[in-house]
C-alpha cells in the first residue's frame, strides 16, 4: 500500500512562482473571506457542470471537527514528509495541538477534476485536474462561464489558517471509466532550507500524495478510498462523480462554527439566489445546503426572504414583457436586458451578509450579472426619498458582450471596472451604467439627484413617483377630487417646521385628524379626542367615582407603521380603549386629499379604497370582522389596514359602549 508523504517544490533553475505571489493574486477584496469561498467555489462548481445531466448541480459546504475516531490518522498521514519548522509548514502545529476544523466544500453532478495530472501532459482540452491543482492563471474554457483567469481557487488557501487543503475528486476518464483522486496541497510561503547537506531555496508550494515517482501524484481509486475513509471523508456513492475540497483550520472571521454556518447559508441565498430559482422544468439549477458538526443551517428561500424576493421580482420583470433591453448607440452595440420593481416596504433589519454588501434599512439596488446568471454586485441607485420607499432591478449582460464584462472584473468577480479597458469596450461598460441610471431617473422622476423631502417633489410629479406602490405616497388624488357633492369635510392645513404636512379636521365624533407623514407618504388617523378630552356617547353606561358617566375614548399608541403581512405590505396603528368596559371599535377609513382638504370615501369606478383586514390583539391573533367588542384597559391593540395604492390613507378609529344584556 502506498503511503501518502509531503513533496517541497525548490526552484528550478528556470524559475518559478513562489507561494506568495500566488496567495496575492486575489489583491485586497472588499468581500471577506467566506463570503469570496462562496462565490468562487460555486463558480467553479458552475462551471464543471456535467453537460450529460439535467439534474441540477449539487452544492454543500459543511463545517466540522475532526472526531477522536480519525484524529490519529490526521497526525499520521498528513505529517509524512512534512517540513520540520512550524515557521516554513504551519500544519504541523495545526495537527498535533487541540481540536482540528474543517470546513468542506463539496459539489455533485460535476465532471470532478479530471483530464492528465502532469502539467506537461495536458495539451488537450482535458486539464481540470492540472488547472486547479498544478497550475496558476489559465484562461477560462467554459463557454459563458462564471470564472476567468483562475485566481478565484486561491481563496480555499487565503481561508486556511495554515494554507492547506485537501482535494478529494471523482471523474471519469477518457475512457469512459470513473477515477477517484486525492491529494493535498499546501501555499504558504517561500524559505531556504537544508536538503541532503545543502542549502536550497523553496517556493513555499507542497503537495501530498503519492511520492513514489518524480513528481508527487494524486492516490488513485482504492488506495484513495482507503485513505479518505482513514480521515473520515465523504466518500463518493454509486456512479456520482464531483469534488470535494477540505480547507483545514479556516479563518471564521470571530464567529462560531454554528454562526459561520448560518453566515454562509444567508452568503450563498444572497450572492447565489439565480442559481435557485425554478427552471421551465420546474427544477433550480443549483442546489444548496449548509452544515455544522453535522446539523443543518437552511439556505433562505430568496422567494420568501425581504428583501430577496424583490430581487427575484425584478428578475422575472426582466424575462417577462416589462424587461427592457439597453443599447450603446455610439458605437451601436446591445448591451442587455434590464428589469426593476419598485414597492412600499417596512425598513430591513441590517444583516452581516446585507452589510456586507452594504444593503442595510433600504433597498435601492441594481443587481449585475453575466449571462452565467451568477451574482457580480449590488450595485447602488438613488436612494428614495422615504425609508418606507423601495426599488430593486437586476442587469443581465447579453452572451455577445460576456467577455467585455469579463474582461472588467476583478480576479474576486466582485465589479465592472470600466477603467480597466480600453476603448470602445470601456465605452460599453460605462454606457450600461449610464443606461441603468437613466431607467432609475425615469422610474423614480428624480433627474439622477436624491431629493431629502417630501416639500421637493410637486404633488403632481409625486403621484407618477410611485404609481402602483402599496399606500401612503403622495399620489392623484392630491390632483383629483372624484367626491359626490358633500362627501368630503373640510380641514385647516397647518405646514409643519420641517415642510411635512400637520392637519386637523372636525371628526363624526367631535374628534380630528392627525396626520402622520414621512417623506413622500402620509397616513391620517382620527384620534376620537380633542386635546385629551373624552367623546360623549348617547349609549355609555358606566359611571366613574362621582356617579358621572365614564364614557369610552380611543387612545392611539404611536404612529402607523408599516409591516409585512405575509405577501402584503399593510398599514397599522396602534391603540388602546383606557376605559374599562366593553367597548365596539370600528374603522373609518378615507382616502386624503391634499390639496384640496377633503377625504375621499366615494371612490369612482375601478378605484381602489383602503380596506381593514382586522383587529390584531396582544397576542398576535387576528379578528377578521369589520367592527370587533374589546374589554377596554391597558392592553394594546392594532387596526390592521390595506392601504389604496398611490394615496394618502386616512385611518380613524371610532368606538362605542357596549351595554349589559
Amino acid at each position: 500500500m502506498i503511503e501518502p508523504r509531503w513533496f517541497s517544490q525548490p526552484y528550478p533553475p528556470e524559475g518559478a512562482s513562489a507561494a506568495e505571489g500566488i496567495r496575492n493574486q486575489l489583491g485586497r477584496p472588499e468581500l471577506d473571506l467566506l463570503t469570496i469561498l462562496v462565490r468562487e467555489s460555486a463558480q467553479n462548481s458552475w462551471d464543471a457542470r456535467s453537460t450529460t445531466s439535467t439534474d441540477p448541480v449539487e452544492f454543500r459546504i459543511d463545517v466540522s471537527t475532526v472526531g477522536p475516531a480519525h484524529i490519529h490518522a490526521w497526525r499520521e498521514l498528513l505529517l509524512a514528509g512534512a517540513p520540520a519548522n512550524a515557521d516554513e509548514f504551519p500544519l504541523r502545529d495545526t495537527i498535533r495541538h487541540g481540536p482540528v476544523r474543517l470546513l468542506s466544500v463539496t459539489d455533485r453532478g460535476t465532471r470532478g477534476l479530471g483530464g492528465p495530472t502532469r502539467a506537461n501532459d495536458a495539451v488537450g482540452s482535458e486539464r481540470d485536474f492540472v488547472s486547479f491543482i498544478r497550475n496558476i492563471g489559465e484562461p477560462r474554457d467554459t463557454a459563458l462561464g462564471g470564472g476567468t483567469y483562475g485566481f478565484g481557487k486561491g481563496i480555499f488557501y487565503l481561508l486556511s489558517k495554515p494554507g492547506t487543503i485537501l482535494i478529494h475528486t471523482r471523474c471519469r476518464t477518457p475512457h469512459g471509466e470513473l477515477e477517484t483522486r486525492l491529494i493535498g496541497c499546501t501555499l504558504w510561503k517561500s524559505h531556504v532550507a537544508v536538503q541532503d547537506g545543502v542549502s536550497r531555496r523553496f517556493t513555499g508550494r507542497h503537495w501530498w500524495g503519492d511520492a513514489s515517482g518524480d513528481v508527487i501524484e494524486p492516490l488513485v481509486d482504492t488506495q484513495a478510498d482507503n485513505v479518505a475513509r482513514r480521515l473520515g471523508l465523504r466518500p463518493f456513492a454509486g456512479d456520482e462523480t464531483g469534488t470535494t475540497v477540505v480547507v483545514i483550520d479556516p479563518s471564521l472571521d470571530g464567529l462560531e462554527p454554528s454562526e459561520a454556518a448560518d453566515y454562509l447559508a444567508e452568503t450563498i441565498a444572497w450572492h447565489l439566489w439565480p442559481k435557485m430559482m425554478p427552471s421551465e422544468g420546474g427544477t433550480p439549477a443549483m442546489r444548496f445546503s449548509v452544515t455544522c458538526d453535522g446539523v443543518d443551517h437552511p439556505v433562505p428561500d430568496p422567494r420568501e426572504t425581504a428583501p430577496l424576493d424583490m430581487f427575484v421580482s425584478a428578475y422575472e420583470a426582466l424575462n417577462g414583457p416589462d424587461g427592457r433591453g439597453l443599447e450603446c448607440l455610439r458605437p451601436k452595440r446591445y448591451l442587455g436586458r434590464f428589469g426593476v420593481v419598485k414597492r412600499i416596504r417596512p425598513p430591513l433589519e441590517p444583516s452581516r451578509a446585507g452589510r456586507m454588501l452594504n444593503i442595510e434599512t433600504l433597498v435601492h439596488h441594481v443587481c449585475l450579472m453575466r449571462p452565467a446568471e451568477l451574482v457580480v454586485t449590488y450595485r447602488p441607485g438613488p436612494k428614495p426619498s422615504s425609508e418606507n420607499h423601495a426599488y430593486a432591478g437586476v442587469f443581465r449582460a447579453d452572451e455577445s458582450m460576456d467577455e467585455v464584462y469579463a474582461k472588467a472584473e476583478p480576479p474576486t468577480h466582485d465589479a465592472w471596472n470600466p477603467q480597466s479597458l480600453e476603448r470602445p469596450e470601456s465605452t460599453f461598460v460605462h454606457t450600461t451604467f449610464r443606461r441603468i441610471d437613466e431607467a432609475l431617473d425615469q422610474l423614480l422622476s428624480l433627474g439622477g439627484v436624491t431629493r431629502s423631502g417630501a416639500r421637493s417633489v410637486a404633488l403632481g410629479a409625486a403621484s407618477t413617483l410611485f404609481s402602483g406602490l402599496v399606500g401612503g405616497s403622495w399620489g392623484i388624488g392630491g390632483a383629483t377630487s372624484y367626491s359626490k357633492p358633500g362627501s368630503t369635510a373640510t380641514r385647516a392645513g397647518v405646514q409643519g417646521a420641517s415642510g411635512k404636512r400637520a392637519r386637523a379636521t372636525a371628526s363624526a365624533h367631535g374628534g380630528h385628524h392627525n396626520t402622520a407623514a414621512s417623506g413622500d407618504q402620509e397616513f391620517v388617523r382620527d384620534t376620537g379626542i380633542a386635546s385629551g378630552a373624552d367623546t360623549d356617547f348617547t349609549n355609555a353606561t358606566e359611571t366613574g367615582p362621582l356617579g358621572r358617566r365614564r364614557r369610552p375614548r380611543v387612545q392611539y399608541v404611536g404612529d402607523p407603521y408599516y409591516a409585512d403581512r405575509g405577501e402584503l405590505t399593510v398599514l397599522i396603528q396602534e391603540f388602546r380603549l383606557p376605559v374599562p368596559m366593553a367597548q365596539r371599535v370600528r374603522a373609518d377609513l378615507a382616502v386624503a386629499l391634499p390639496g384640496v382638504g377633503g377625504r375621499e370615501t366615494d371612490p369612482p369606478i375601478g378605484a381602489q379604497m383602503p380596506t381593514l383586514m382586522g383587529w390584531e390583539d396582544d397576542d398576535g391573533h387576528l379578528h377578521s370582522s369589520a367592527t370587533c367588542v374589546i374589554d377596554g384597559g391597558e392592553s394594546v391593540w392594532r387596526a390592521v389596514v390595506q392601504p389604496a395604492p398611490d394615496t394618502m390613507t386616512e385611518i380613524g378609529i371610532t368606538v362605542e359602549a357596549v351595554s349589559a344584556p
